[in-house]
């Protein structure tokens, strides 16, 4: 199938709900068959993701309550996009914020959408080493509320075994740091 042929037109739109991370419309499309339906669409700003290494191979995680699933979860630093933003510098910040830690070397690795089939986040990766703790350290988002975990790749897969870890990008990177240690060896 051709590309034209898959694509939908937007006939009309309408917002429901606007907050302050995300927002919810209802599009009426035109299908490929010239039938109609409607696509129900979360409008993200985007987020980053950062895979910090310690120079002893550790994986630096934060565990933090979520409260969308109702229990904490082991995951790697993350958080959104702020408008006008460009992801590696949130990337810096985040990991800052959330670890106290900054990176000497910041590589992106992958972007990749979380949930295409109802919403339009984009999630940028990025490796951190040669870490250090600044002197003065970024403050905190006043309603966050973390624990840094400095984990072995084998420590991670168990607490994925154990659903701690439970989210894609963390188990992205997971899987991500085994292939380096096995095209390494």
């Amino acid at each position: 199938m051709k590309k034209h042929q898959l694509e939908e037109t937007t006939i009309a739109s309408k917002s429901i709900y606007k907050g302050r991370i995300i927002s919810l419309q209802v599009d009426e499309v035109n299908l490929p068959n010239g039938k109609t339906s409607t696509r129900e669409i979360i409008k993200h700003p985007g987020a980053v993701a950062v895979i910090p290494v310690t120079n002893e191979g550790k994986i630096i995680m934060v565990e933090q309550y979520r409260k969308a699933m109702e229990k904490a979860l082991v995951e790697i630093p993350a958080g959104k996009l702020e408008k006008g933003e460009d992801p590696l510098e949130t990337a810096k910040r985040e990991l800052e914020e959330e670890t106290g830690l900054q990176a000497g070397q910041m590589t992106k690795i992958i972007s990749f959408y979380t949930s295409p089939g109802f919403a339009d986040e984009l999630v940028y990766v990025y490796l951190a080493t040669d870490l250090t703790t600044p002197e003065k350290r970024l403050e905190v988002d006043e309603d966050e509320f973390v624990e840094v975990l400095e984990l072995s790749i084998e420590e991670a897969k168990k607490l994925v075994e154990e659903e701690r870890i439970h989210d894609a990008k963390t188990a992205y990177a997971i899987q991500y740091l085994e292939l380096l240690q096995l095209k390494q060896k």
